[in-house]
């Protein structure tokens, strides 16, 4: 059976520390792809406040088996003190992509 992927939510206030993000998950293969989308607003509770942020979106494709890596360095270089980090299984899709995602990731 081939791994999973799956594809990660991760939320940044701005579009510098997103993509410099982006670009090291890529560079360094714990990552395929990560797509930058600019401009959506964030409603959270944080610390007893109610918060209304923009923020920057990443899409990070990746696998399974990189997940725990790709965390890691994902926390190392995020600005803020608790990181958005959702991961979902990306159970269905275009195989030959799907495929693509998995030969780019990882050693």
């Amino acid at each position: 059976m081939p791994e999973t992927v799956l594809l990660c939510y991760c939320t940044c206030p701005d579009a510098a520390s997103a993509g410099q993000i982006a670009e090291t998950l890529v560079g360094e293969r714990l990552a395929a792809c990560v797509n930058q989308l600019p401009g959506i607003r964030s409603t959270y509770r944080w610390e007893g406040s109610v918060h209304n942020d923009v923020e920057e979106l990443l899409l990070i494709k990746t696998t399974a088996g990189c997940l725990d890596a790709l965390k890691t360095r994902l926390l190392d270089l995020h600005p803020c003190e608790l990181p958005e980090l959702i991961a979902v299984p990306a159970e269905y899709g275009h195989s030959a992509y799907l495929d693509w995602v998995r030969q780019n990731v990882g050693d």
